[in-house]
Formats: structure tokens, C-alpha cells, sequence
């Protein structure tokens, strides 16, 4: 928790404006990682995922020197996501096969989780829960499903298409302070508690690559970086000093904020 307050703090210091009516973020540039990178992830330690354009998942640390790599490009596939929120158990998703690769730290095989096993054929939304189990989002079931390593189902949610007139088919699904997030960027954010019940809904919608910290909601167009505080009823948008047209995916973390574009990862620290 405390680590999360840490990095909370820093991104407020990102997001701040320079002045109280200025809305812009400027950034400086720390960093460009080439070499062909197709999506990445970072995690609490300030580490970087990269998958690259060959399907390999690289580690870097916080001074982008490499400690891992897993090679595994073959047998599942292309790699859809990586949930790397806890570090020391990474998940590698290779949605065409519906399977999850667990890593270590080292990124080293641990397990895997064919979701076919228990009946899932078709989802695109997984993440890590709190008690380093899994939750995915069963598509055709329209649930919401936790998974232990062995892939048996824990528990599970009403079926969706009870309790909305057009089901909320997330593309995140993101467990944090306590709840359960999930995302549609046409029906914004829909929060779950732990047992699969409904707590809120959010109508934030057009957003991409969200993430959630400490109840604060963030998330990115083509033009804006935003930061919501729903409690609050409060929203606010910040213009970069820097093009987010051609951006594939921003993330903020580790008072940072790394930008994938062109097949490189730039990352940027905000200036006084």
C-alpha cells in the first residue's frame, strides 16, 4: 500500500498544471527504446515489459538494462496482453489459444491456464486479482469469472445479460482498492465488487489504455490525458506538450509516462 501511495503521489505531480488555469503537461523526453516493440506493460518497481514484433517479452528495470527474456514465440501464438501488476507473477495472455502463460520474476514459466478447460471460448479482458488469483470475463457466458493457477473457477458473477439491456463487454478488467473495474469505451466504467456485485457505474467514455490508482480513474484520446475522480465529480483533461495522434498506447506509472509509437517506446518525465 504504501508503494502505491508512493507512486499516487508522484502522478499527481504529473498531472498537475503549471498554473491553476493551465492545462497543459509538458514532458520531457528520457528515453527511446527501439527495436520493434508491438505492446508493453510496466509494473509498481518501475519495470518495463516489452513484447516485440517477434513475440518475445522482454524485461527491462528501472535504468532500461535488460534482466529477462521469455522466448516462448511459438506455441500460443501472439501475445494479446500482459498483466504485470504483481512483478513477481506476470501474466502472458495468448487470447487465439485462450491461454495464460504464469511467469516469474524471471520470467520463467510457472504454470499454464488453458481457459478451454472450464468452458471459456471466447474472452479478451483478463487481469490479476488481489489474492494472486485470476479474473476473465467469459464472453459468451457474459460473466465475470476468478481463476485459481489450476484454471478452476473460484466463483463467478450474474449472468450480464440480466442485469443490462446491452452487456458492457469490457476490454480491461482492472482489480484495484478493493474493487473490481471493468471498462467499455462505449459504457464507460463499470465497478464490481469482490463477489461479482455491482457497486457503480461510471460514464466516462472514448477513453483508452485506463488505469486506476487510489479511486483515481486515468485514461488518454488522441488528443488529451485525463484523470477522473468520480467521488468527487470531478474530471479533468490535460494537453501534453508532445502528439498523442499517432500514439498505439500511453501508460503513466512510476512518475513517468511511456508512450508506444512506430514500433518504439518513448518515455517521458513531466518538467517544472
Amino acid at each position: 500500500m504504501g508503494k502505491l501511495i508512493a507512486i499516487l503521489l508522484v502522478l499527481g505531480m504529473l498531472w498537475q498544471p503549471a498554473r491553476a488555469s493551465d492545462s497543459t503537461v509538458n514532458l520531457q523526453l528520457v528515453r527511446t527504446i527501439g527495436g520493434g516493440i508491438a505492446n508493453f506493460s510496466v509494473d509498481n518497481l518501475g519495470n518495463i515489459y516489452l513484447i516485440t514484433s517477434s513475440n518475445q517479452l522482454k524485461k527491462l528495470n528501472e535504468k532500461f538494462d535488460s534482466i529477462g527474456l521469455f522466448n516462448d514465440v511459438k506455441r500460443y501464438g501472439s501475445i494479446y496482453s500482459v498483466d504485470a501488476s504483481n512483478p513477481l507473477k506476470v501474466l502472458v495472455y495468448y487470447k487465439d489459444f485462450l491461454t495464460v502463460v504464469v511467469l516469474d520474476r524471471f520470467l520463467n514459466a510457472r504454470t499454464t491456464i488453458d481457459l478451454r478447460q472450464q468452458n471459456i471460448v471466447q474472452a479478451k479482458a483478463i487481469c490479476q486479482s488481489y489474492d494472486n488469483n485470476m479474473w476473465v470475463f467469459d464472453e459468451l457466458d457474459a460473466k465475470i469469472k476468478k481463476l485459481d493457477d489450476n484454471g478452476k473457477v473460484l466463483l463467478e458473477s450474474a449472468d450480464f445479460r440480466m442485469l443490462f439491456e446491452e452487456v458492457p463487454n469490457p476490454s480491461q478488467i482492472i482489480d484495484a482498492d478493493g474493487q473490481l473495474y471493468l471498462y467499455n469505451s462505449k459504457h464507460g466504467f463499470t465497478v464490481f465488487d469482490y463477489y461479482g456485485a455491482m457497486k457503480n457505474n461510471y460514464s466516462i467514455t472514448n477513453w483508452k489504455d485506463v488505469q486506476v490508482v487510489n479511486s483515481i480513474l486515468t485514461g488518454s484520446d488522441s488528443n488529451y490525458l485525463y484523470r477522473a475522480m468520480p467521488q468527487q465529480l470531478l474530471l479533468q483533461k490535460y494537453k501534453p506538450n508532445i502528439n498523442l495522434q499517432d500514439a498505439v498506447k500511453v501508460l503513466t506509472g512510476n512518475g513517468l509516462l511511456y508512450l508506444l509509437r512506430k514500433g518504439a517506446l518513448e518515455v517521458y518525465a513531466a518538467t517544472k
